[in-house]
């Protein structure tokens, strides 16, 4: 039993993970970003253990994946039962149980009243790559409209969607042709200049698509589809304003455009809901999530409207999408969510919330608290007036922050984002927040 606090008893890195260390450089890729030197050897719940015992409070998730915590018994109990019966059979070209179950599971609490078809990949930009192609296998047409800091995902088509760091697409080029980014709306950094109450009454963002976008660049009978997320993940833990969402719903119905939500990190309970969409009550024609849906097991899906997904055999397929031991893990995590992890984001959510509520006058380098649920974020800056980006001391929280014990990490220019399992309780959550409130005023002195 790894206990449900921290503990740290030997300098960080320790002896046994800096021999890790030495071997991960020698021989993995250097592509991978690493915030600070853990190396993991278990977890239970909210805690993870590296490899010289030290233990850690998880507000990570994994980057928002163990949504159940890591390696609770009841989706480790179904892993290990499908490991036991079948591993793999693959999906493509045979039948499995698990897979037309977690499909019909899947399309019954996906947003949207109509028939829904689900394609099963292994990842969440996977998922987009099958969205990005069924949209333009339905409708015909070929551009794509998507958003500034938005993050779909690494491989060419995704990538060419995603907007959020230039490290991400530096030398990758020539990207898919015919995206275009506009601009997402963010309350704290209206991209019009805007107040935020005139933001938050009016946002105005989805306007420059119809008024910008489709007399210029972006002819709207081009257009297959508008690609957003809910709640932008890696681009700051933004919460667009009300009626956002229900803008973009009108543009694409009035122009036959599809509406694709990337749901990969703010779905599956993360905002307290199922879907993040769900607080906005607009459903998309396509849907797709990853991350927590199978609680640590490789799985992304792309749900979609039944007439939407109309393609023919053999048009997009996945050797590994949908595996076994995966689908068994996902209905699993479903139903834990359903039967108290949603409501428990909702209300640790509003719990966390309210405790930072405060932050900005208390502090005087947090400059917005933003979030939904368990996915939080409060934004560090150099000055409130000038709200200039502090991404200094947004890493030197990260780093101090770790040094105690606790788990978090950044997005955005200068973010700080709470997101941990779903499973988090009270006194984790005052421990957590008493750690980053104490570095930050270490680091405001």
């Amino acid at each position: 039993m790894l206990g449900r606090m921290p503990h740290i008893k030997t300098a960080l890195p320790g002896p046994e993970a800096q021999k890790m260390l030495a071997l991960d450089r020698r021989y993995v890729s250097p592509s991978y970003l690493r915030d600070y030197p853990l190396v993991a050897k278990s977890g239970e719940g909210m805690i993870v253990e590296d490899v010289d015992g030290n233990t850690f409070l998880d507000f990570s998730a994994g980057i928002a994946v163990v949504s159940t915590g890591h390696c609770h018994p009841d989706v480790v109990g179904a892993i290990q039962r499908q490991a036991g019966q079948l591993i793999h059979m693959s999906g493509t070209d045979f039948y499995y149980p698990l897979l037309a179950q977690l499909a019909e599971k899947l399309a019954a609490i996906a947003p949207g009243n109509f028939e829904k078809k689900v394609y099963f990949g292994n990842s969440g930009t996977e998922a987009m790559e099958a969205a990005m192609k069924l949209a333009r296998y339905y409708t015909r047409r070929d551009r794509f409209i998507a958003f500034y800091n938005c993050f779909h995902g690494r491989t060419y088509g995704s990538l060419s969607l995603t907007s959020s760091k230039v490290p991400q697409r530096r030398n990758f080029g020539p990207l898919l042709a015919g995206v275009t980014h506009t601009r997402y709306g963010n309350p704290y950094r209206c991209p019009h200049g805007r107040e935020r109450a005139e933001c938050m009454k009016d946002c105005i963002c989805p306007d420059e698509i119809e008024n910008l976008l489709f007399r210029t660049v972006a002819p709207p009978e081009d257009v297959a589809a508008i690609v957003v997320e809910p709640v932008q993940g890696e681009g700051g833990y933004v919460v667009p304003p009300p009626g956002f969402l229900k803008k973009l719903r009108q543009i694409a119905d009035r122009h036959g455009i599809l509406l694709i939500f990337d749901e990969v990190q703010c779905g599956m309970g993360r905002t307290g809901k199922m879907w993040a969409c769900e607080h906005d009550g607009v459903a998309p024609d396509i849907l797709i999530t990853a991350k927590g849906i199978a609680s640590g097991m490789p799985l992304g899906v792309t749900i979609a409207r039944a007439e939407i997904m109309s393609w023919g055999a053999g048009a997009h397929a996945s050797t590994f999408g949908g595996n076994p031991v995966c689908c068994a893990a996902a209905l699993e995590t479903i139903r834990l969510l359903q039967e108290k992890y949603i409501s428990n984001a909702a209300r640790m959510g509003e719990y966390i919330m309210g405790r930072l509520a405060g932050w900005t006058s208390r502090h005087r380098t947090v400059g917005d608290v933003r979030g939904r649920g368990l996915m939080i974020g409060f934004e560090l800056v150099k000055d409130q007036k000038t709200r200039e980006p502090n991404p200094e001391a947004r890493n030197q929280v990260i780093q101090r922050a770790f040094e105690r014990g606790l788990l978090v990490l950044g997005c955005g220019d200068s973010t700080i984002r709470l997101m941990p399992p779903l499973v988090v309780e009270r006194d984790q959550a005052d421990l957590a927040l008493d750690i980053l409130d104490g570095v930050l005023a270490e680091i405001e002195k």
